[in-house]
Parts: C-alpha cells; sequence; structure tokens
C-alpha cells in the first residue's frame, strides 16, 4: 500500500477554499502542460459556477513523490454544514483557511469546532496575505484565542500555520513573512510556490490507522448516481480490503443488513475516476453496485458483518411548506405540476442531502421541508425549478424545540463588516429583533466588525433592509449557535403589498399612474392574475390595483401625447429575496421561467 494522507479543507465562506485547491492541482502535475484549466475548477455544479460557491463536497487526489493526498474540498456556508460533519470522519487532518483581513467568522467557528470534536490536530493556512488590507499576524492571534475559547487541548493549541495566497498560487512560512510584506511578491526572491503545504501536509497530517488484514468496515459518506452505474457510493476503508465482483453486507438502520455484490471499485487521482481491482484500508474509493445505499450505511465482509456508528448530523433549524402549484396560471410553464411528482422529487433529495427532512401534512398537497437556513433550502428551490418542477413555497418559519417542558428557539451568531456611517442603522434594526451585540471592532479605512446574537427568526427577512441600509457595501454572515429559551415577540415591520386587481398584462400607463403609491417588483408587459403581489405599499395596509388599465385613445392629438413615460426601475425580486421578503399570508410560485409573489387565495383584497 501506498503512503497515504487524506485532509479536508474547511473554511468560512469566500476565504478561498477552491482557489486554494486550484493551485495544489496545477503545482501537483495533475494537469498537463498547456492544458486549459478553468478557475475553481472543483466547483462542477452550475449553481456553484453562477454563486461563486461551493455546495457539495468533492474529492480529488494528488500525489507528491510516494505519497497520496486525497483533498476533500468542502462547502464555507453554514447552510451546508451537514456536507462538512459527514466528510470529516473520512480524513485524519484538515486545512483550516483563514482570510487574513477578515480573520475568523462565524463559519470558521463551525466548521472548527467539529473538527475539534473529532479529534483533528488542524494545519491553519492564512490566505490572502496579498491583499492591501491583510493583517496575517493578527488573524494567527484571533485563531488561536477561537481554538481556545472551543475547548481544544494542548496539542491542537500548538497547531502548525502557514501564509498564503490561493490566487497566485504560493506559500510561505513565518519566517519569510517579513520579507514578503516589505517586497511584495513581485520584489521576493525565494520561491512562490505550493511546496510548504505539501511539506505541512506530510509533516503533520497522520497516515490512516486502519488494517486492512481485518474484516471490511467502509462507511457510506457521500452519493452520487450515474445512468450506466446507479447509485454510486464514496467513503475512506476503515479496515480490511474491498475487491470488484465480491459480496458484501451493507448494514442500515436498526441493524438491518442486505448483501450486495460490488460491480465496480474506483479510486480519485486529479479529477478523474480510475478504475481498481482492489482497494486496501485508508484509502477513499467509490463504489457501484449497492442500490438501496445511504448516508451512514457501512458496507462490510457478509460472514462477520460489522457496522461502524450511524453519522450523527445537526438538526434543521428551518422549515417551509411546498405544495402544488393552484394560480391561474397554473401548470402553463413547467413540466412536472403534480403533488406525486414534487413528493418524488424531494424525497430522491433526501438520499443525498443529510441536513434535509420531509414531512407529509393532512393535505396530500402540501409537504413540510425542514432545512439548516434559506440558502440551503433556496438551492434546493432553484435546482427543481431549472429541472422543470412548478410548485409553491411558504414563508420560512424557524423550528421550535421543547426542552423541560419550556419552548426553545434556534440562535445564530451573526457578523457584520459595514463601513462606520451604516454602523448605528444596523445596530438598531437589529435591536428591534431581538439582537445581543457582542463585540464591535473599528478599524482605520473607515469599516467596522460587528457581532451579535441573534434569534434565527429575526434574521428572516433582514438580509434586504442590510443590502438596502449599507447600500450594498456591507458583508453579513452568519451560522447557528445553539437553542435558547424563546424570548419576546418581534415585530414585523415591513409595509404592505400592492396586488394587482384583474387578470391581465400590466402597462406602463396603469404603472406610471400608481407610481406614488409605492415601488414596484413587475415591468410593463408582465402577466398578472387576481391576487399576485406587483409591489410594496408606502403605507403598513395592502392595496389592490387594476395595473392593467390602459389609456383612452381617441382621434383628437393632445399636447405631450408624444413624449416618452419615464418609469421607475422595479425592484429585482430574486428567488431568495422573495422567500424572505413574503409573510405568513402569502406564498412564492416557482415555475422554470418565473418567480411570483402572490396573497393566499382567501387573503387577497378586493378594494381598489
Amino acid at each position: 500500500m501506498n503512503p497515504i494522507r487524506n485532509v479536508a479543507i474547511i473554511a468560512h465562506v469566500d476565504h478561498g477554499k477552491t482557489t486554494l485547491v486550484d493551485a495544489l492541482l496545477k503545482q501537483s502535475g495533475t494537469f498537463r502542460d498547456g492544458e486549459d484549466v478553468p478557475t475553481c475548477v472543483m466547483d462542477s455544479n452550475a449553481l456553484e459556477r453562477e454563486r461563486g460557491i461551493t455546495i457539495l463536497s468533492k474529492n480529488t487526489a494528488v500525489k507528491i513523490d510516494d505519497t497520496v493526498i486525497n483533498i476533500v474540498d468542502t462547502p464555507g456556508h453554514a447552510d451546508f454544514g451537514g456536507e462538512v460533519e459527514r466528510v470529516l470522519g473520512m480524513v485524519e487532518g484538515c486545512l483550516l483557511i483563514v482570510d487574513a483581513n477578515e480573520g475568523p467568522m462565524p463559519q470558521t467557528r463551525f466548521v472548527l469546532k467539529k473538527a475539534l470534536e473529532k479529534g483533528l490536530r488542524p494545519i491553519v493556512v492564512i490566505n490572502k496575505i496579498d491583499r492591501p488590507r491583510a493583517e496575517p499576524m493578527t488573524a494567527v492571534a484571533k485563531v488561536l484565542d477561537l481554538f481556545m475559547e472551543l475547548g481544544a487541548d494542548d496539542d491542537q493549541c500548538d497547531f502548525p500555520y502557514l501564509f498564503a495566497s490561493g490566487l497566485q498560487g504560493f506559500v510561505i512560512e513565518e519566517s519569510n513573512l517579513a520579507t514578503f510584506q516589505k517586497t511584495g511578491a513581485e520584489g521576493y526572491e525565494g520561491s512562490l510556490d505550493m511546496q510548504p503545504l505539501f511539506a505541512a501536509i506530510l509533516k503533520h497530517v497522520p497516515p490512516p490507522i486502519g488494517d486492512a488484514s481485518k474484516p471490511l468496515q467502509l462507511q457510506v459518506t457521500t452519493l452520487e448516481y450515474s445512468d450506466y452505474l446507479g447509485r454510486i457510493v464514496i467513503g475512506k476503508i476503515h479496515n480490511g480490503t474491498i475487491k470488484v465482483g465480491e459480496t458484501l453486507a451493507m448494514t442500515m438502520e436498526e441493524g438491518k443488513i442486505i448483501k450486495s455484490r460490488v460491480s465496480k471499485l474506483m479510486g480519485f487521482v486529479g479529477l478523474q475516476r480510475v478504475e481498481l481491482q482492489e482497494a486496501t484500508a485508508g484509502n477513499i474509493v467509490a463504489v457501484a453496485g449497492f442500490a438501496d445505499a445511504n448516508i451512514g450505511y457501512t458496507l462490510t465482509c457478509a460472514d462477520d458483518p460489522q457496522a461502524l456508528p450511524l453519522i450523527k448530523v445537526d438538526e434543521p433549524t428551518l422549515q417551509m411548506t411546498f405544495c402544488v402549484n393552484d394560480s391561474p396560471f397554473a401548470g402553463q410553464e413547467g413540466s412536472f405540476v403534480t403533488s406525486r411528482q414534487i413528493r418524488d422529487r424531494l424525497m430522491r433529495e433526501l438520499e443525498t442531502n443529510v441536513a434535509l427532512r420531509v414531512e407529509d401534512t393532512d393535505s396530500p398537497e402540501r409537504m413540510l421541508v425542514s432545512g439548516r437556513g434559506e440558502l440551503h433550502l433556496g438551492i434546493l428551490i432553484e435546482t427543481m425549478r431549472r429541472e422543470g418542477y412548478e410548485f409553491q413555497v411558504g414563508q420560512p418559519q424557524v423550528i421550535f424545540r421543547e426542552v423541560n417542558g419550556q419552548p426553545y428557539e434556534p440562535y445564530e451568531c451573526l457578523v457584520l463588516d459595514v463601513p462606520e456611517v451604516s454602523m448605528g442603522s444596523c445596530i438598531e434594526k437589529l435591536g428591534v429583533r431581538r439582537a445581543e451585540m457582542q463585540n464591535m471592532q473599528l478599524s482605520s479605512d473607515g469599516r467596522a466588525q460587528l457581532e451579535f446574537v441573534v434569534p434565527a427568526r429575526g434574521l428572516i427577512g433582514f438580509r434586504g433592509e442590510f443590502i438596502r441600509m449599507t447600500r450594498g457595501e456591507g458583508i453579513m454572515s452568519h451560522s447557528f449557535l445553539e437553542y435558547r429559551p424563546l424570548s419576546s415577540e418581534i415585530e414585523s415591520r415591513r409595509n404592505g403589498v400592492l396586488i394587482s386587481f384583474e387578470e391581465g398584462i400590466a402597462t406602463a400607463y396603469a404603472i406610471k399612474n400608481a407610481e406614488d403609491r409605492g415601488a414596484f417588483f413587475i415591468a410593463p408587459g408582465t402577466r398578472v392574475y387576481k391576487g399576485m403581489i406587483v409591489g410594496e405599499h408606502n403605507r403598513a395596509q395592502d392595496l389592490s390595483l387594476n395595473i392593467c388599465k390602459s389609456k383612452q385613445l381617441t382621434n383628437h392629438r393632445a399636447s405631450g401625447g408624444e413624449e416618452l413615460v419615464h418609469l421607475q426601475t422595479p425592484v429585482d425580486m430574486s428567488l431568495e429575496r422573495a422567500l424572505e421578503y413574503i409573510g405568513g399570508d402569502e406564498l412564492v410560485e416557482v415555475t422554470p421561467e418565473s418567480v411570483r409573489l402572490r396573497k393566499l387565495p382567501q387573503m387577497a383584497t378586493s378594494r381598489r
């Protein structure tokens, strides 16, 4: 067996994990000379490339000398923490990436806590040291504070650390940091490459401790599907040897066991999968032939089945109602519109999305879907609409728990990076939402970093307000903290909405005449129906409008009749913004072509 190192890359969102993996792949000889390699090569999903975030964890492998380094790239957003939790069981070490300017952020705390609970000793990589506002040693000090705050032992607190620029593809040690800060990359005389990181992985990440002579134990941590092979399971071989063609037992919940044959066995080399005849303990492999496999199941010896403990993932904190589209435009744009089709799709999602929950309700046309956050559920909704599904979703609601007979609710750790001029309004708005400030730091460049603990329900709908208050210059990030006793009621101060009075096509004439009533979400020429939300009212109550009214034409030329009509730019109501915006008596209608807001049929008003 070749020497092996299994390592995960963990960090807060946008701290440079995937870019760093790009540099590792390029400098390990994975790609041939002259090959056209895209950026963020591990983000193969279309949604990942559009949004610039990692949603699904992915495996790759590089070979340094005689050692195979299996690398697992993990998501950075808190809503996809379920991906992080399950892959940490596959590795013996991890790289904790921290932005040299921002320092540890909410998701840094979350992923580091999970790594420390697994007994891992992270290698800390302070990334983006080539940025103007970078403070690398300050970031190291903050990371050490976070380690001690999370209860790390002495060995974990004595972590190795390096300094990097994933974009420029180099890593340097502390002894060379001062020289680099003086000269920059252009004047630096030493070598600028990823070799110090490869050396640190080989030195500080222990090899797998599995025993190839013991009975086979392979735990399923990731699921994929192939039209040719069916379900493919990916996991680490903890003990034993697996061979193509042999019959294995698969242990499931409650001790249930089924047997099946290994139809194909694959290993990872760079971005490719290579067929193997056998693999031994310590390797991360992909196995086909187990149609009923699920996350956490164990593939083991058929004669002596020995199951590993099932993977435990934190419970969801947010839920939404998915229901059949019953609007006047129902069935006109989607291919899959029935409750059976929507339910089957959600059940398929459960097979690979371990942090998701789907429950039936008293109505066959409604299902309750629970997830980690608005982005987690928003990605699912966006994926389904791109696949041709048409449905409606209700307002996100937090999931309460009962502890010792008392109601508890989820709390989030919220960090804002805002211009100083916006600081007061952010603090005021969060105060109304029952947030408690934990820390405030001012920087010399006119920005402030604010840290809060806030009920999860206080964050619903806050992102839109935050963007307006900071004029798009603020950075907001949050992650689940813990369950606490239910706080007092949070006031909702959103204005009323403008509702279409009839079905038809919105006209510029009607919108222009109603612009003094509020801001519109639609442009002239948009098809509308009775009860559809077309804008936000200036006042607290809802208002119905005849948005399809056209100008009366005569054969008399009026002065000013040829003038160009200027309309205000409509508010772009994206899917995420719509989910945050709607109230308890409103729905978001999702189709492959449109995202519409509407009142519940019984709540739509009929006054003009």
